[in-house]
């Protein structure tokens, strides 16, 4: 099912300059910015570690991301290559809600995030309570507001925002770098492991775990293409450019802050960073830092919304969810039903879940069972060529990938169980909605319908 000639398409806008600002502006954010303190709490002084780890799991599967966008030059990402996989439309279809849903959690981290360090930036003694929360909903509303407006306003406010977060993280590592040259700090501390009474692996694998939702954002980009310039030639430079501009800043800002701030007032509270800077620079408006914190976390939120209303709009055009979620406003061309129905989703999330920890870990937990999935695509379609020239990645990559991401969703890794459930709630929301339209389709006769990932957001 495709839009009829009344439906209007949506714009296409984003070059590679934009769509290299989208997905390091996605990736950085509110990952790096409130869970750093959380991943010292994990492992200690070798905060670095889990972030660099993290980044070579990401890397690996990003490859298996370029033979496969290269092969397919198609819009739908982790749709597209489960569908080719496997050919089972049930399983495309929950991992493109998958997909969705991580986009939301991780915009309602962001939302809580945002709200905590507002309420440090103007003095407020609302930590913790109801007033966090409040903040958290009235900030995802604004953010609903941006996205109604449209791609081309929510793009341009992403490039805003996403320099404004950039320069924070670069201030950090600036102090970081002062701090080394005057002797300040104390740099031995990058090497020291304070894991309590689990063993060294473990700790570095549960802080793995939360670290990766610093990492993800770039599988984001694959489903803004139909809004995109020409996807399949500028996506892969700007992808493994991105990521390694984002690794190698998380690596730093990590070993900045644990050489400022020792692990465990590092690991207090909401506002890590923020403590970094009043360590390493005393005379730095910490005010300022506070609200370039903000505009971080309220980029995350932007993206993850802009990304989770398309790609359900792309999933209604295709029939397999009701049609009303993929009605286009016929004034500022933008899904605004798709917009609302996740708007919903994030306001429950932030009300009755509400700690950036568990949401987090959510967003990960939901992507890395996406990725495990991608992994194993690319193996599997190696038995299907095609006939122009594409990237192949090694081998060892994708199968490396699909056993690490495995392994990072499994129990093992110490996952909190608030996290499984989330994301089984989320899981069933999608599985409810495929199943009231094809009981629908059923009883008026008509043939039950089918996900075409080559088709979603067209």
């Amino acid at each position: 099912m495709t839009h009829t000639a009344s439906q209007p398409e949506l714009k296409r806008v984003m070059g590679p300059g934009l769509l290299l600002l989208f997905i390091v502006g996605d990736i950085l954010g509110t990952g790096i910015y409130a869970l750093t303190g959380k991943v010292a709490n994990e492992v200690g002084g070798v905060v670095w570690l889990p972030f660099l780890v993290a980044f070579v799991v990401a890397t690996v599967t990003a490859f298996s991301y370029l033979e496969l966008v290269t092969k397919y030059p198609r819009a739908a990402g982790a749709a597209l290559y489960t569908h080719k996989a496997f050919g089972i439309h049930f399983l495309t279809y929950m991992v493109t809600f998958a997909v969705m849903a991580s986009g939301i959690t991780s915009a309602s981290t962001a939302a809580r995030a945002f709200a905590a360090n507002f309420a440090e930036a103007f003095a407020l003694d609302i930590a913790g309570g109801i007033g966090i929360t409040l903040l958290g909903l009235a900030f995802i509303l604004v953010v609903a507001l941006v996205n109604f407006r449209g791609v081309s306003e929510s793009v341009k406010t992403n490039v805003v925002l996403t320099c404004v977060e950039l320069s924070g993280l670069l201030i950090i590592i600036m102090i970081g770098m002062w701090a080394l040259g005057v002797g300040n700090g104390d740099f031995t501390r990058v090497f020291e492991i304070d894991t309590g009474d689990r063993s060294a692996f473990s700790a570095v694998v549960a802080g793995t775990a939360l670290a990766f939702f610093a990492m993800v954002g770039f599988e984001d980009s694959v489903n803004m293409a139909e809004e995109c310039k020409d996807p399949s030639r500028i996506f892969p430079k700007m992808l493994l450019l991105g990521l390694g501009l984002t690794g190698l800043v998380y690596v730093l800002v990590s070993i900045t802050s644990i050489a400022l701030v020792p692990a465990d007032q590092l690991g207090a509270g909401e506002t890590p960073l923020l403590k970094v800077v009043e360590a390493g620079a005393p005379a730095f408006p910490v005010g300022i830092f506070a609200f370039i914190t903000m505009f971080a976390v309220a980029n995350t939120a932007l993206i993850n919304m802009l990304m989770a209303s398309r790609l359900l709009y792309g999933i209604s055009s295709e029939g397999v969810v009701p049609a009303t979620l993929g009605r286009v406003h016929r004034t500022r061309r933008t899904p605004y039903v798709a917009i609302a129905f996740t708007t919903l989703l994030a306001i429950g999330l932030i009300t009755f879940v509400g700690e950036i920890p568990e949401l987090g870990g959510t967003t990960a937990l939901l992507l890395l069972g996406v990725f495990a999935v991608v992994n194993v695509a690319v193996l599997v379609l190696r038995r299907d060529p095609v006939e122009h020239k594409h990237f192949r990645t090694p081998t060892i990559l994708p199968v490396l990938g699909a056993l690490s991401c495995l392994y990072l969703v499994s129990p093992f890794v110490e996952r909190p169980a608030v996290q499984y459930r989330i994301a089984g709630y989320l899981l069933a929301i999608g599985a409810a909605l495929w199943f009231v339209t094809w009981l629908a389709a059923k009883r008026a006769g008509r043939e039950v319908p089918k996900i075409d990932p080559e088709h979603l957001g067209k």
